[in-house]
């Protein structure tokens, strides 16, 4: 409760480390039947490897509440700004793949 006001409202503080974010292009989600993890990863061309960059652990139901908000801000992207193409996602959705991966890789096992 120490994060609470005397309004009854959240306050959420932003430290300077966290507020410069860290930059990824490619996140692997793994879940069991108690939590979703989503690891995100920096992938750079012409390097063999490439560490996590963050992880964040959410409940299923937090998970599909960040869902919906990321469907929910995508749609609000497109309508101010245009439609944002995915190239390739096209033939990996005929294929049956739902993964976009960086700079052509194959899909991974996690």
């Amino acid at each position: 409760m120490a994060n609470k006001n005397n309004d009854n409202q959240l306050k959420i503080e932003l430290t300077p480390d966290v507020a410069e974010g860290t930059y990824a292009n490619l996140a692997i989600i793994t879940h069991s039947s108690a939590e979703m993890v989503l690891d995100f990863v920096r992938v750079l061309p012409g390097i063999a490897t490439a560490n996590v960059k963050s992880r964040i652990v959410l409940a299923p139901e937090h998970a599909k509440r960040l869902l919906f908000a990321l469907q929910d801000n995508v749609m609000k992207y497109e309508a101010a700004f245009g439609p944002i193409n995915l190239p390739g996602m096209e033939q990996q959705q005929q294929q049956g793949g739902r993964t976009a991966t960086p700079f052509g890789m194959p899909e991974g096992d996690a």
